[in-house]
């Protein structure tokens, strides 16, 4: 999620789980691409009372699980037990159908949503044009493009509407159809029916198949036609100008939307600050991180990870901690993810002071994560402090948590680099016990295997070679480049088997 903020090449445009952190953290953008449809039903069918809601979502949720109780043990047939509910004089509302309806999505169980989808057809339930935008997306979510074209295709004309169409569109755009995305989308322009929204899904369709450059003019073609852009908007704008590397436009684009008083959030300023970080300015980087710092509505969990991140890509110290004591004062009992992304950016800084604090924190709460627990060992080993990588590992161990192939690997490399042969070999062979010699595996890393080789070369040692040898035939990484380089050497054949 966080490296979407990086904008490393002009095909890796923001990916969809950042256009989705982005609508979410907005206001003014809450009506996500993946979510479109779930927010028209529930505009069309539940009361503005958040009262009334609450309790119609209970209720809804009550009996969703009755329902699912009712199912096939496998829960994949809902026919039957709603029929049994209706046949009982129980039938569900349709107000609770649609919040199943929306429970199930945002569970990406869309195969059940479908069957619910359709069972509201055939029951004579009054179905609503967002009823038929739901059914579209559901349709390319589980049987593909094709499944949720012909659907559309079989409407009425007068059910295809703003919110069907859109649905489509959506579905182009998120398969990266390019072409029926462009096509369907002049259609709507036709029956007038884009809007912000679709401009928004065009927009993201051109960035994710690599076409930056068809931003800005469509931007221009909005403000034409008095279709007003909103933050995501002047967000994926900024965005085409950061993957053409064009700063000014970027900057121009800030300035207007200060003029027209847009209200800029998190994710505008990590998007900025990662464009400079990217350029090497890393002062004006620093000073919108500071600025970023400063919103009063930032308590979004994700807004401090990238804050985080984006301190540590420019070895501020002083902003991660001051990011992570903001991050604890919103989420007093951090996740694990939370912990690990701090301590991978305290690592980075070199600030072993804070690194140790803030693992001695987590540990406190007899937590256990492998993956912290390596952050840690680590970046004790890369300080040749190998007392306290050793402690970790033992706690690790006492724990009863399994050290992974990362953690072999840390310390495999820390004792070949230090021509620890024997010890180099104990902790590759524990990494390769723990392998999958079906697939090609990771285990040793290239640079790790070159270590080796180099010892070898320099060393003459037929009995280690032969070990080093047995150990990367078990996990499938005895090839050529190995065999031919350590047979260039002058090792025997024999003591080096394919």
């Amino acid at each position: 999620m966080l490296h979407s903020l990086q904008l490393k090449s002009t095909r890796k445009m923001v990916s969809r789980a950042t256009c989705l952190r982005l609508l979410r953290s907005t206001t003014t953008c809450r009506r996500s691409f993946s979510t479109e449809m779930e927010v028209v039903a529930e505009t069309a069918t539940v009361s503005t009372s958040a009262i009334t809601q609450n309790n119609r979502r209970n209720a809804g949720r009550r009996r969703l699980s009755d329902l699912m109780n009712r199912a096939d043990p496998l829960k994949t047939n809902f026919k039957d037990a709603l029929n049994k509910l209706h046949n009982e004089g129980k039938p569900l509302r349709k107000v609770e159908i649609i919040d199943c309806l929306s429970h199930l999505r945002r569970s990406n169980r869309f195969d059940l949503a479908l069957q619910l989808s359709k069972w509201m057809e055939i029951s004579k339930i009054t179905i609503s044009d967002a009823d038929r935008a739901i059914r579209i997306d559901l349709l390319a979510k589980t049987e593909g493009t094709d499944s949720a074209e012909k659907y559309f295709d079989s409407l009425q004309e007068s059910e295809k509407t703003s919110k069907t169409y859109g649905a489509l569109l959506w579905c182009y755009c998120r398969k990266k159809m390019l072409d029926k995305g462009l096509k369907l989308f002049e259609k709507m322009k036709e029956l007038n029916f884009a809007s912000t929204l679709n401009y928004n899904n065009v927009i993201s369709l051109y960035l994710s198949n690599g076409q930056p450059e068809k931003v800005p003019p469509l931007v221009q073609e909005m403000e034409q036609r008095n279709i007003a852009a909103d933050l995501y908007t002047y967000n994926q704008l900024m965005t085409s100008y950061v993957s053409v590397k064009d700063i000014v436009s970027v900057e121009d684009v800030l300035e207007n939307m200060e003029n027209n008083q847009v209200k800029l959030d998190w994710f505008t300023y990590g998007n900025l600050a990662g464009m400079y970080i990217n350029t090497g300015d890393l002062d004006k980087a620093n000073g919108i991180l500071q600025k970023m710092e400063k919103l009063e509505d930032i308590n979004d969990r994700e807004a401090f990870h990238t804050l985080i991140t984006l301190y540590q890509k420019t070895s501020n110290s002083s902003g991660v901690n001051r990011a992570w004591e903001s991050l604890k004062s919103v989420v007093p009992t951090p996740s694990k993810v939370s912990y690990l992304i701090v301590l991978v950016a305290l690592s980075k800084v070199g600030d072993l002071e804070n690194l140790e604090k803030c693992f001695r924190e987590w540990d406190s709460g007899c937590r256990h994560e492998i993956r912290i627990s390596n952050v840690m060992i680590e970046s004790y080993l890369k300080r040749n402090m190998i007392e306290e990588a050793n402690s970790v590992y033992e706690n690790v161990l006492k724990q009863g948590v399994e050290p992974n192939l990362r953690t072999f690997g840390a310390f495999t490399n820390y004792f070949i680099k230090n021509t620890q042969i024997d010890l180099a070999l104990k902790y590759l062979e524990m990494g390769a016990s723990k392998a999958n010699p079906e697939k090609r595996c990771w285990f040793p890393v290239d640079e790790t295997i070159k270590m080796f080789l180099a010892y070898f070369e320099d060393n003459s040692d037929p009995v280690r070679v032969k070990q080093f040898c047995e150990i990367m035939k078990k996990i499938n990484r005895l090839d050529s480049t190995v065999y031919d380089s350590l047979l260039s050497k002058n090792y025997a054949a024999s003591e080096v088997e394919l």
